[in-house]
């Protein structure tokens, strides 16, 4: 199902669970000179998202803006945003997106379910929101905005594929998975003190390896996180990655125990901040009492000392 407004339309993909490993596309919808639609494929771990003109159509004269929103339905300004300017032509005539793995997880059923602060699908149904700009004859460096995000580096459309390449060629084969440069080490110290955590891992495709290991990666990071940054949210969302890595078929007991136990230094920290907080309260009573116990004291001696006066001799006759 379609819906336009404008310059966008609105895609919902009906029991999205279920689409695992198949291909559904929306209705072809009418911007511009254009008829386009969105094509959606999920594999395991990565739903793939494709913006498409549909055949017979003619092309945009110049590079369009495409920016697709995967709608959060509890709390739209945590939704995720992918965009990027494309020139559309018949060797190009799509571009496509994919949501990283890190924000798809699965549960039990193996059904991919959005989870990151807060869901993405609601009664099974996944949101979409697709919009086509059309971008005006200025040149690439004059637009610091077209600029695009690689590896955390913001470079030009031009530079991207050269860019990937080099990453790629700087990516290096331990047991089996490529990491960086920068991984490098961690990943051989993960196999060095537990070298049987991937015997059990059943996937062959590298990407899906590839994810899993940052998966793996990015929950060990979080738990080197110290306690003040570290939430209550994020360890929640810790276990659930723990369980996921564990149905990928990573042996991770040992990680189970290293979470258990920020988990029970969170709560004494919590139960410390409690504590802490009562003895600030009671001490400022304290404090309080001490301020108006200090006050009557030299009222007292104000009096005392009144009182001890002696009469002058005006006084006394």
């Amino acid at each position: 199902m379609a819906m336009q407004v404008g310059k966008k339309f609105s895609w919902v993909i009906k029991d999205f669970p279920s689409l695992q490993c198949k291909i559904c596309h929306s209705a072809p919808v009418l911007i511009g000179d254009c008829k386009w639609r969105l094509l959606a494929e999920c594999d395991l771990v990565v739903l793939h998202l494709y913006m498409c003109i549909t055949d017979s159509q003619p092309f945009p004269s110049e590079a369009v803006k495409v920016r697709l929103t995967i709608v959060n339905q509890l709390s739209e300004y945590r939704s995720i945003l992918k965009e990027s300017d494309h020139g559309f032509d018949e060797k190009s005539p799509t571009w496509g997106c994919a949501i990283d793995s890190v924000k798809l997880v699965f549960h039990a059923t193996n059904n991919p379910t959005f989870i990151k602060r807060g869901t993405m699908v609601v009664n099974g149904d996944l949101k979409i929101v697709a919009e086509v700009i059309s971008v005006s004859n200025v040149s690439e460096e004059s637009i610091p905005l077209r600029k695009l995000v690689v590896n955390g580096f913001h470079v030009l459309p031009s530079q991207v594929k050269k860019l990937r390449l080099e990453s790629e060629i700087q990516s290096m084969d331990v047991n089996g998975f490529q990491v960086l440069p920068s991984q490098v080490e961690s990943v051989r110290l993960i196999f060095k003190r537990h070298p049987n955590i991937a015997v059990e891992f059943r996937a062959k495709n590298q990407h899906l390896r590839n994810a899993c290991m940052d998966f793996l990666l990015s929950l060990i990071d979080t738990l080197c996180q110290s306690l003040e940054d570290l939430s209550n949210e994020d360890l929640v969302e810790a276990d659930i990655a723990l369980t996921y890595l564990k149905d990928a078929g990573f042996k991770v007991d040992w990680l189970e125990k290293k979470l258990d136990i920020v988990k029970d230094k969170k709560e004494k920290e919590q139960s410390s901040l409690a504590r802490l907080q009562e003895m600030e309260d009671c001490l400022l009573k304290l404090k309080q009492q001490c301020s108006d116990l200090n006050a009557l004291v030299e009222k007292e001696e104000e009096e005392l000392s009144d009182t001890r006066t002696p009469m002058s001799f005006d006084d006394v006759v």
